[in-house]
Order: C-alpha cells, then structure tokens, then sequence
C-alpha cells in the first residue's frame, strides 16, 4: 500500500508506523505524523488508549511543537491491533437485491423486472424482521503499509471487497442498538481479499462455505491507513470506492446498508464480548470481480476511498514471483 494525505476535514486521525524493529502509534494531521508515547495518550499503547478514548487530549497535541515527520517519509502498518476480526456478510441492500435477481432469472420463469420486485421486499423483510450475517477472520491477516498483497498460486480468482470498518472502544457485550455506538472508538478502511472457488466446498456440498480457506490467507485483510476518531466520522452516508488500475469498480454509499452500524455492533454482541481494538466490517457494496469477471493479476493496482477516512493503496504480487 501506499499513503496518501489525511482528509484536510478530518482534524486528525491515528496511524501505526514502522521505527527500526519497533512499532510505534502516531498522531496523523494532513501530510505529517509524529509520535505519542503514552505521556501523551495517557494509557500504555493503543489499545489501551481506545479503551476510554480522549479525543481532546490529542487534539491539543494537534499545534503544539514535537518530532512531527513528513508521512512520505515513514512506513505505516496496519492502524489497528485486533484480538477478533468480525465480518458482515450481504449487508448493502443493492448488492444483494442484484445477486438475488441473478438467481431468479436464470430458469426464466420471472422477468428480470419481476425478479427485482421480489427480491427489494424479500431485503425489506429481512432489514425489518432479520439479524446480520456475520463470520470472523484472522486477526494475522490484518497488515498494513509495509505488505504487499501476494496472490497465493493455488487459484486465479482472488477477489476484491472495500469495506468500512469499525474499531471497538469499550468492551461491547450483549449491548442494545440504543447503546451501541458509544463502543465506537473509530473506522478505518479494510479491503476484504476473497478466493472465490474456495467459499463453497466442492467434496462436501452440504456443510457450505468454508470462510478459513477463502478468506485467510497471509495479507488478505488490507487495513489503513488510518484509524480516525468516531466524532469526527458520520457513518451513516459514507462513500465507498475502489479502483482497479484507475477504472472504478466499487462506488457506492453506507446509506445502503441493510444492518447499520449499530444493529451491528448490537448483534455481533450478543454471542461474544467484542473486545477493545477489535475489528468488526459492515460489508461490501456491488462491484467485485465476480461481478465483472475479473480477477486480481500480478501487478494490479486497487485504491480504495472512503469518505473521510483516506486513500489506500494496495499492490499485488503473484506469490510465484516474491
């Protein structure tokens, strides 16, 4: 990945960047960064910080003097260090509406027009009446700056999905939706890497997906690079847009989504505390590589945007030429 400046509306925001063997939290305003070690955050380490976040404390670092370096001028990693990654599955009402419809038309026996009718109140149904689908990763997946994105040799279809993420601050468990956006320390952007022919398992039809081998190869969950604060961010109508080489693949809003923010956080709970610093994505919009029938190659180029949060920038290597 390569970084590009803050958002010039966003105050500030947090990174994590290499410093010879070490790895160290930064402060991010515009183009520079600086250290803060825990005199400033007032907790050891960045998880600690998140756990009872002070926004405040920070932004009065924001003008003050200090060891501020050029953000070109270091390497960031990932802006977060998860125990648990939690995935939403089928989450942008759109995206769904239009997968379905493919189902529907192929036995010819709806119209095209029919089938999209069927399948906007069958997503209604679930929005009102339904929970989120969710499903975890490894929290070793997640890398940053510093790895390129190797597309392992056992398949050809490895595949794109740009997410918003959100950063657990408090401890959330079995939460209410009324109270669960105050277990929101920040987001920050996850390019979900998906190897299609492994989702279902070809030797045993009846068991269904199989998320650890599609989902969890080294580097498959690029994250950054930048963790900004929740006060700063308004979830609700975010842009999400990923190009491939400079043609727009994935360009839609977080207005979309069937479960929000908070039904998220609330449902995710209800079977494990989400934990300080842990990761939880909402979800992909229309316009994967399955979508186009195109698939990352060695030399692809993907920058991911959302709204406020930065640009990322992902490289992919085929593992055959590391």
């Amino acid at each position: 990945m390569t970084t590009m400046s803050l958002d010039p509306d966003t105050p500030f925001a947090l990174a994590r960047y290499r410093a010879g063997d070490e790895t160290r939290v930064g402060l991010v305003v515009g183009d520079r960064i600086r250290p803060l070690g825990s005199d400033i955050l007032g907790r050891d380490g960045l998880n600690g910080f998140l756990g009872s976040p002070d926004w405040d404390r920070l932004g009065a670092v924001v003008s003050a003097e200090g060891e501020w370096m050029p953000l070109s001028g270091v390497t960031l990693t990932a802006p977060v260090e998860p125990r648990q990654v939690l995935q939403a599955g089928a989450n942008y009402r759109q995206h769904v509406i239009d997968l379905v419809v493919a189902g529907l038309t192929q036995d010819q026996t709806r119209t095209p027009e029919e089938a999209r009718v069927f399948a906007a109140k069958m997503m209604d149904d679930r929005a009102a009446n339904g929970e989120p689908y969710f499903f975890i990763g490894l929290p070793a997946c997640v890398v940053g700056d510093d790895v390129p994105l190797v597309l392992p040799s056992y398949s050809d279809v490895h595949d794109w999905e740009l997410e918003l993420a959100v950063v657990i601050g408090a401890e959330a468990f079995r939460v209410t939706r009324d109270d669960a956006m105050s277990h929101v320390a920040g987001y920050t952007i996850i390019n979900d890497i998906t190897t299609r022919d492994l989702v279902f398992r070809k030797d045993m039809k009846e068991i269904g997906t199989d998320w650890y081998r599609a989902k969890n190869a080294p580097g498959f969950l690029p994250t950054g690079p930048f963790l900004v604060p929740a006060p700063f961010v308004d979830p609700s109508d975010l842009n999400v847009r990923l190009e491939l080489n400079g043609e727009v693949m994935q360009d839609a809003s977080t207005s979309d989504l069937l479960f929000g923010i908070p039904a998220l956080i609330s449902g995710a709970s209800q079977t494990m505390p989400l934990l300080t610093g842990d990761v939880l994505l909402t979800g992909s919009p229309a316009g994967n590589g399955q979508h186009w029938k195109r698939f990352l190659r060695d030399g692809d180029v993907m920058t991911g945007t959302i709204q406020g949060l930065g640009t990322q920038v992902v490289r992919c290597v085929a593992e055959e030429s590391r």
